[in-house]
């Protein structure tokens, strides 16, 4: 029944967060629903006994979501004076969230060991000698598809390369920096040697 009732609150949380990201107007806001939804997709993990996979949710996923917010404000140069301007009035519901998440993360936990599923996974594991799970995995992904691994680091890398190009702006007033005149610049033109009067500052 504890199983039941997890798995429909997870899941009820994962569509509800989803719509909200959907239907968000704040790009920002998008991205924290976002978050929230591979948390309890996490966690839906966690109660099928698949731990790596709940750790690779919350690990990779949250991270790309992270980069996904860097390319957000790269691309829509959002003005975070204001975003912070509402910090005070949205505290209340983002620690309700955070309320929630630990919940959450206390009741899948809870439920997962008390149903019995870890010694469940534990008896249908490899036998004794034998490499783990993970191991396993890992001896996969970098030999037969070290390939494909790594062309999707360069197709990712790509991406990253290209919203920096499309989101580069050419603006005025900028100081651009030349690196051959910093490098050829002198230790005496850096700096200049004064003896101010006692009681008088600096000429800058």
């Amino acid at each position: 029944m504890m199983q039941v009732f997890a798995f429909y609150l997870f899941a009820s949380i994962v569509l509800a967060s989803g719509a909200f990201c959907i239907f968000a107007r704040n790009p920002v806001h998008s991205v924290l629903w976002l978050i929230l939804a591979f948390f309890n997709a996490a966690g839906l993990m966690v109660l099928v006994g698949a731990e790596f996979i709940a750790a690779l949710l919350v690990i990779v996923y949250v991270g790309a979501v992270a980069v996904l917010f860097l390319f957000v404000v790269m691309m829509l140069d959002i003005d975070f004076a204001e975003l912070r301007a509402g910090f005070m009035k949205h505290l209340p519901l983002g620690l309700l969230l955070a309320l929630v998440l630990v919940v959450e993360i206390i009741f899948g936990v809870g439920t997962w060991q008390s149903s019995g599923m870890g010694e469940a996974t534990a008896a249908v594991g490899p036998p004794a000698g034998a490499p783990s799970n993970i191991e396993q995995l890992g001896a996969l992904l970098y030999t037969k598809y070290v390939f494909l691994f790594e062309a999707a680091g360069m197709i990712l890398l790509v991406a990253m390369v290209g919203a920096i190009v499309l989101t580069h702006r050419n603006r005025g007033g900028v100081r651009k920096q030349n690196i051959a005149d910093q490098v050829a610049r002198r230790p005496e033109d850096a700096t200049r040697n004064t003896q101010p009067e006692v009681g008088k500052g600096v000429e800058l």
